[in-house]
């Protein structure tokens, strides 16, 4: 095998600050921006982010059209009624406010507007869909993330469900990165504690994946530049930014939760956010972020306390983390000083921790976090039992684009034990 000698490194314009919000109408009118579609959700287009930003239109001549109907973990079909919006309006540039879930939405509706497929899945990840590239660039995009936890505004992947498959799966490439992210710590104020929570906890997983996935030099090397994949394994420029996403979440997530008036916190975390979007949306996620994907796709009854939806959810960020410590016990083998350093940083001692205990400690220490944060204990807590484990292993395998990051190898039985050990905690 021919093994890969480069990285690229590629992410979003970032701008942070209080108030930065009202900058979007000036920057669209220096870009020589006319018509906007600004994206948003039923609950956040009441409420003072997405009021400020049509503001700053107003204020600066842009028209704009707002599409409100953007689906809390979307699914194949909201993405489409987004792209016949995006594809009638004529727009020449997207603005979306909100979570990971608008700002996948906004990426979604760019890409099959500007160049439609013959097919939906043509852009879909393989071996789902066709994984083909992104044609072009896009028309330009300006995220406003109203969480803490996606980095969606730094990175070029677009998730949703397949509705027929119970699975999620999504879009990747480079051209799909937002031209700017907007981290206004103002629009954070929205936030539930329970969505803070979850949330966090996603920008906790991103850190550690991202810095635990399978080096970039053991990938192999694609036959043209163009082929290097939008994950391409660690690597030493995004570990630097997931690992100081993880110093940040150790310091401020429990803040940003327990006190939503904590401004210092909340502002921290919509910074650790994009820090960790940075870091894995160049290297990568993989078992834990591979194995939650059917675990929100298959959802039965679950309602979600601060999540304002009519249908069963597990938030991103909860089906992330129910996995997670499961799947370090079973990592750590692979890198264990890593997986050392990472619980280090959440507070563990490791001074007289051997490296075959390693992959314990860390668990314990992401344990400790979603007990203080009163996260479901398992995949038992959100509805699910061993009669599922089968249905959530085969949702899981074809996962390539992240579980084939995983640093140790995981056959269908490794994620049968994997989805077993994470039924319950404590």
């Amino acid at each position: 095998m021919d093994r890969e000698t480069a990285f690229e490194f590629v992410t979003s314009s970032i701008r942070f600050g209080k108030g930065a919000t009202r900058e979007i109408g000036p920057t669209l009118a220096d870009w020589k921006i006319r018509r906007v579609m600004v994206l948003t959700d039923k609950n956040l287009v009441r409420m003072p982010p997405v009021h400020t930003v049509l503001q700053s239109l107003d204020d600066a001549k842009i028209a704009y059209e707002l599409f409100d109907r953007v689906r809390v973990e979307p699914t194949d079909e909201s993405f489409q009624e987004a792209i016949a919006f995006a594809s009638q309006g004529q727009f020449d540039a997207f603005v979306a406010v909100g979570g990971g879930s608008t700002l996948d939405t906004a990426k979604a509706a760019n890409l099959y507007s500007t160049y439609p497929p013959a097919d939906f899945l043509d852009y879909v990840n393989p071996p789902i869909g066709k994984g083909v590239p992104v044609p072009g660039p896009l028309k330009p995009m300006i995220g406003v993330p109203t969480t803490a936890g996606t980095g969606s505004e730094t990175t070029g992947v677009a998730i949703f469900d397949l509705v027929h498959m119970h699975a999620k799966t999504g879009i990747a490439h480079r051209m799909l990165k937002p031209t700017l992210g907007i981290l206004d710590p103002d629009n954070t104020r929205t936030m539930p504690p329970q969505v803070a929570a979850s949330t966090g906890l996603d920008v906790l997983s991103h850190a550690i994946e991202s810095y635990t996935a399978l080096p970039f030099d053991q990938r192999t090397r694609p036959p043209h530049p163009s082929l290097r994949p939008t994950y391409q394994g660690a690597n030493p420029i995004s570990d630097f930014w997931s690992l100081q996403a993880l110093r940040m979440v150790a310091e401020y997530l429990p803040r940003a939760v327990e006190d939503p008036d904590d401004d210092e916190a909340r502002s921290q975390m919509i910074l650790a956010s994009a820090y960790a979007g940075i870091g894995f949306g160049n290297a990568g996620v993989h078992l834990p972020h591979g194995m939650s994907y059917p675990v929100s796709g298959m959802v039965r009854d679950f309602h979600p306390p601060g999540y304002r939806t009519d249908y069963p959810l597990v938030p991103h960020g909860i089906s992330v983390i129910l996995n997670a410590p499961a799947v370090f016990r079973f990592t750590a083998s692979a890198c264990p000083r890593r997986h050392l350093e990472a619980a280090q940083i959440l507070g563990a001692d490791v001074r007289k921790v051997s490296d075959a205990d390693a992959g314990n400690v860390l668990a314990d220490r992401i344990i400790h976090y979603m007990k203080r944060l009163k996260v479901p204990n398992g995949l038992q807590a959100v509805g699910y039992s061993n009669a599922d484990i089968d249905k959530l292993v085969q949702g899981t395998m074809p996962q390539h684009r992240v579980t084939k990051l995983s640093p140790r190898p995981a056959s269908a039985e490794d994620l049968a034990r994997l989805f077993e050990d994470a039924m319950s905690y404590w």
